[in-house]
């Protein structure tokens, strides 16, 4: 059983700040937790990031606008807050590994590739 990962393909994608209505419609639907919002709306360090991992092994169908755009319109197909907050899964609390994975599976209808990494020593991550 072999997994392939599509992330960092080449050549690596130029990403060009947004800005205007595609830069308030991610602002609103993908937020950059991790950064002061000034800083997040002018470097764009997330989406940038997830471009440049994700987006660079389908940058021949897909260039940059209507990569994000079809990420905005797959986010609104599954709603996965709503749905962790359906299953009572809210940010503050811990939660088993399953407890994530079954709630994702019953709006994709399939087994999500969900795993964990730890940032530090003891805490971890969800990818």
């Amino acid at each position: 059983n072999v997994t392939i990962r599509l992330q960092y393909c080449k050549p690596k994608p130029t990403y060009t700040t947004f800005a205007g209505k595609m830069l308030n419609d991610l602002d609103r639907h993908w937020i950059q937790l991790k950064y002061k919002e000034a800083y997040a709306r002018r470097e764009q360090p997330t989406w940038k990031y997830q471009y440049q991992k994700h987006g660079s092994c389908c940058q021949t169908k897909y260039k940059q606008i209507p990569y994000f755009s079809l990420a905005l319109r797959l986010k609104d197909r599954f709603d996965l807050l709503t749905t962790l907050r359906t299953h009572h899964i809210v940010p503050g609390s811990s939660y088993t590994f399953d407890d994530i994975f079954d709630a994702v599976k019953t709006v994709t209808q399939m087994n999500p590739d969900l795993r964990c990494t730890e940032v530090t020593k003891g805490t971890q991550e969800l990818l």
